[in-house]
């Protein structure tokens, strides 16, 4: 059966062209059908490929399937190659599972939009390229899928492109990625320059074995590295992009945070995990990116009115957990964080499209309430998936693999005291911010009510990410097994008065402080949030969290602005001015040429005489 996995890839390209080719042809029901089976048929060839991965184990725990040269020109010859191992065989499980969850949800909630075929040729097209992305062999391949990851975030994010504001948000995005993405095609060029070759896997034994621990080639290398999965994962400081990002339809907003696009930077950096362990200065900049980044961003969601928006800041923080875990060499942490929050993500937006679209498009928290009844399985899995995310202890997913990246923070070898105290506050963040949004939407005194309820093609996705997102965080262990053949284990170097118990302790302590206080501020005495803001240092606080520190602000300032002034200042291009002279120049000798066109034989004749004289004279005397 593994001799099928060029299927997974193959399956929603096909799909997603007959979709564009013919989609304006096909019922709804069709296209739906199109869209979400070709996800479901990818799902269950990951999953008989992986039982053949399990069952009978290729040799060295990877299986590499060529299908043809791409290119061959002066000795480059990247080819078109799938690369199997437990590191892909992972994120595959995830991304056709969840992706196809989203795509039946998607059936039912996209069923009154235009665009109906439009939507899943531009999902399918989505998936295929994240496929693609996992599975390429080279680097070269990696980045065919990760530019048709950016464009089709493009294409759904500015999907009602009517909207002037949704077309902003499209472009944003894929403005701001692209300088992560400029970062990366350097890097390629640079690995290639040096070591000779853009196939994964000996791009990592000829850096190993030419590159010396720390030296100039490996850590440039590995920042530029770095630059692209900063942009493409939202981080620090191209985080921007994911917050506007929201405009498009709900059900993109959860494939694009829980099992496409932001993750992909991730996945970058835990595919060369050897060329970041030979630049520890730049594995040092994923710690610091990632601690950073995921404090930044649960401020900012602390303070978010729009319910999307709030999973927004919570994605960009949640991905700062695992750059955290990159960055200290807790590889397979990471990872293991990555597998639960694409549960209770894809989950926690899932359940935010069934109010939205239950409240007549309503997004803000301060205006919902009391839907705990009203709507009540979104309710509960919606609770589940918030409780994962916040780290209800010994429970919940999220609880699991969250503090197993906060104890690394301490414990290993590229640890430190410093990160461990970001991800401790990072918790209390989280808690604060998303039982915030809980108490806000479903209890308390009933706001908008609602005026639809979800089918069973919206219900029954939430139930089994819900399962998801409670029981998968009893699968750390295996899957840490699992993922040893392909990433290293967590060096674990420091202990001291924090063991791993204690963390672990710590954190459910800090879980209990942030559901404290948000059941305190906003359900208990709401008008206690407001008294916080009301004051001058409160509203410039808030503020500039609301506006995501600024940086917005600082961007426009340093370079939109002096974009726009320059542009002003040479509107008469100089460039242009050349061509425009070569214009004129032409245009005048036309208008003098024109004036030979008289009409009048006799002068004919006499220029056609005064040229021969001339010829024959240049020749004779020559």
């Amino acid at each position: 059966m593994i001799r099928l996995l060029w299927l997974i890839p193959a399956l929603p390209f096909a799909s997603a062209a007959i979709l564009m080719l013919f989609g304006s042809r096909l019922s709804k029901r069709w296209a739906a059908t199109l869209g979400a089976g070709s996800i479901g048929l990818s799902a269950v060839i990951t999953i008989l490929v992986a039982i053949s991965f399990l069952t009978t184990p290729p040799a060295g725990h990877a299986y590499t399937q060529f299908l043809w040269t791409w290119i061959d020109v002066g000795g480059f010859r990247p080819q078109i190659g799938l690369y199997l191992d437990s590191l892909s065989l992972v994120m595959l499980l995830v991304v056709t599972f969840v992706g196809f969850l989203i795509h039946v949800y998607s059936a039912e909630f996209m069923s009154e939009d235009a665009g109906f075929s439009r939507f899943f040729a531009y999902m399918n097209l989505f998936v295929a390229s994240m496929l693609t992305l996992l599975l390429g062999n080279n680097l070269l391949l990696l980045y065919l899928g990760w530019e048709g990851v950016g464009l089709c975030s493009y294409l759904l994010i500015g999907f009602w492109y009517l909207d002037p504001a949704n077309g902003r948000a499209a472009r944003k995005a894929f403005i701001v990625t692209r300088i992560g993405d400029t970062a990366m095609s350097l890097g390629l060029f640079l690995l290639f320059t040096h070591l000779g070759t853009l196939d994964i896997q000996n791009l990592m034994q000829r850096a190993s074995a030419q590159w010396t621990t720390g030296s100039f080639y490996a850590v440039t290398a590995a920042l530029l590295l770095l630059g692209g999965a900063v942009g493409k994962s939202a981080q620090l400081p191209l985080q921007v992009w994911l917050p506007d990002a929201m405009a498009g339809p709900t059900p993109v907003s959860a494939l694009l945070h829980a099992a496409t696009m932001v993750t992909a930077g991730v996945y970058l950096i835990a595919r060369t995990h050897v060329l970041f362990s030979l630049a520890p200065s730049a594995q040092l900049a994923v710690a610091v990116v990632g601690a950073c980044t995921l404090l930044l961003a649960g401020c900012s969601a602390l303070t978010q009115h729009d319910i999307k928006r709030i999973l927004a800041y919570s994605t960009v923080s949640q991905i700062g957990y695992m750059f955290l875990a990159l960055g200290v060499g807790a590889w397979q942490a990471a990872m293991f964080h990555f597998v639960t929050h694409a549960f209770f993500k894809a989950l926690l937006f899932l359940g935010a499209g069934v109010v939205i679209n239950a409240l007549d498009d309503e997004h803000s928290i301060f205006r919902m309430g009391g839907l705990r009844k009203e709507l009540p399985v979104t309710f509960w899995t919606f609770l589940i998936a918030g409780c994962s995310l916040a780290g209800l202890p010994f429970l919940t997913a999220g609880f699991f693999s969250k503090d197993l990246i906060i104890w690394d923070a301490w414990s290993a070898q590229n640890g430190h005291p410093a990160l461990w105290i970001a991800g401790i506050l990072g918790a209390l963040l989280t808690a604060l911010y998303t039982f915030r949004m809980i108490f806000r939407v479903f209890f308390g005194p009933i706001g908008i009510p609602v005026t639809k309820r979800p089918g069973f093609a919206m219900t029954m996705p939430l139930v089994v990410l819900g399962f998801l997102s409670i029981v998968g965080g009893y699968l750390k262990q295996p899957l840490l097994d699992f993922l040893h053949s392909a990433l290293p284990a967590t060096v674990e170097a420091h202990a001291g008065v924090v063991t791993e118990i204690r963390s672990e302790a710590i954190a459910a302590v800090i879980f209990l402080i942030g559901l404290y206080f948000a059941y305190l501020f906003h359900l208990q005495k709401r008008n206690l949030a407001d008294v916080l803001v009301a004051n001058p240092i409160g509203r410039t606080l808030h503020d500039w969290w609301f506006a995501d520190w600024g940086l917005d602000w600082i961007y426009d300032k340093v370079f939109v602005q002096p974009f726009i002034w320059a542009s002003e200042i040479n509107k008469s291009d100089f460039v242009d001015a050349f061509y425009a002279g070569v214009a004129w120049l032409t245009r005048w000798s036309y208008q003098e040429l024109s004036r030979t066109e008289t009409g009048r034989v006799r002068w004919y004749a006499a220029g056609m005489a005064a040229g021969s004289v001339l010829f024959i004279a240049m020749v004779v005397f020559k």
